[in-house]
């Protein structure tokens, strides 16, 4: 090692691992193709020199900061930072005074990122207006929140909001195994081997946070003390016990993974909110995706609870957005909800049950014709052809009750949906028996 590069690891060995492993080029971040890939927007106005003003909005350690920062070195701007959290009006205006100044010499907008931009007020908010419209600025605001309720219409109509993606998996290993080669920034020079259901384990309790991976990783390696050998081994027990954390067995893609949501499946079905609640939290302090779970969550809305109780989409729904605006940890709780409310809802599977019917029906009968009364009919040719010629519509007559027949004449007479006596289909299995003795 050159001694300039051996002095420049000694400095930046006293900071943190994360803060060592930031990308230092575009194309060095990973994970955030949606908006950096060569023919996404962001990345074209970067080639080109035509920036505009943006929000970032995405899960903490997403890389907001560290993007804003390479635009600015992209493009050679001016680039000044300013934190809601420190920072007030006065450094405002210093930093505007100093962007007239970088204009009238450089020609060129200065790039503000602010962090944390939700904090701001209104009135705070506002004095960015007139700078940003101007072009004196370009703003780069970096936010947890959804933007459509922190931020003012005036701010958000002038910028364009770039959704951030929490760090997948296959990207964050990538991340991880940059700092552990990287001998200059990262822990290269330490002699250290991870196994790789180790990497995993990071990787899963970090929830996309490069950050919180980075951090992770090392306080492993300082925690872990060298063999016989001078190798520092990093397996799942030494990482668990470095960060105070007791290990699950758990491997996402294995069978522990599907065990576990059978369980809470299962409990769920079996109206047992105390198993259930359980059997999240196994699966969440494991390390698993909770958007996985929320996804299952909406599916057992339909399949196991259905008509019974409309409302338990409408929940499952609703969680699954929560996590996907809020994110860990509060919307954890969200998932508690829902997995009590699911629990405890009447339960039907009559909607499972017709799916399969109707799919059988499908493959024994083949696509059966539709009647012609029930054909659309938008050309004169297919009205003098008989399509939708005999068709009754319903608004025309009390109560919109008619006597006619909808499915294909071969099929006539089947049923598929047959609704439960739970909840809600009670009312629903009155309703169509009403119509059977209409008909």
């Amino acid at each position: 090692m050159k001694l300039k590069d051996r002095d420049k690891t000694m400095d930046t060995k006293a900071t943190p691992l994360a803060t060592r492993m930031r990308p230092e080029t575009i194309e060095e971040v990973v994970g955030q193709d949606h908006i950096l890939g060569p023919t996404r927007v962001l990345r074209r106005a970067l080639d080109i020199g035509r920036l505009f003003s943006m929000l970032f909005w995405g899960p903490p350690g997403s890389g907001k900061t560290t993007i804003a920062r390479l635009i600015a070195q992209h493009t050679e701007s001016p680039f000044q930072t300013f934190s809601a959290v420190i920072s007030g009006v006065k450094e405002l205006r210093e930093i505007i005074s100093t962007a007239k100044k970088n204009y009238r010499y450089e020609l060129k907008p200065t790039i503000l990122f602010v962090d944390e931009i939700h904090r701001f007020n209104k009135a705070q908010q506002d004095a960015f207006l007139p700078h940003v419209e101007s072009g004196l600025i370009v703003l780069i605001g970096a936010t947890t929140q959804n933007p459509s309720f922190e931020i003012i219409s005036p701010l958000l109509s002038r910028v364009r909001v770039m959704t951030l993606n929490p760090i997948g998996p296959e990207y964050m290993k990538i991340i991880l195994n940059r700092a552990i080669k990287d001998e200059l920034k990262g822990l290269g020079d330490m002699n250290i081997k991870v196994r790789e259901d180790a990497l995993k384990y990071i990787i899963n309790i970090s929830h996309g946070d490069a950050r919180s991976a980075l951090n992770s990783l090392e306080s492993a390696v300082y925690f872990t003390q060298p063999n016989e050998k001078n190798e520092k081994i990093l397996d799942v027990a030494n990482i668990a016990q470095s960060l105070n954390k007791r290990p699950l067995t758990y491997d996402k893609n294995g069978e522990e993974h599907y065990n576990l949501i059978s369980a809470l499946h299962k409990s769920m079905r079996g109206g047992d909110p105390q198993a259930s609640i359980y059997w999240l939290y196994r699966m969440l302090e494991a390390g698993e995706d909770p958007l996985f779970i929320g996804r299952r969550l909406i599916r057992f809305a339909s399949e196991d609870i259905g008509l019974a109780d409309p409302k338990a989409l409408e929940i499952a729904l609703t969680t699954y957005n929560a996590w996907e605006k809020v994110g860990p940890p509060e919307a954890k709780l969200c998932l508690a909800q829902a997995v009590v409310y699911l629990s405890i809802a009447p339960k039907s599977n009559a909607l499972y049950l017709a799916e399969n019917y109707v799919k059988k029906e499908i493959e024994q009968s083949g696509a059966q014709p539709v009647p012609l009364y029930l054909r659309n009919a938008p050309t004169k040719m297919m009205k003098e052809m008989g399509y939708s010629k005999g068709y009754i519509y319903p608004h025309n007559y009390p109560d919109e009750k008619v006597k006619q027949e909808y499915l294909p004449e071969k099929i006539r007479g089947k049923v598929f949906y047959q609704p439960s006596d739970k909840g809600f289909e009670i009312d629903i299995r009155k309703i169509m028996a009403e119509k059977m003795i209409q008909s």
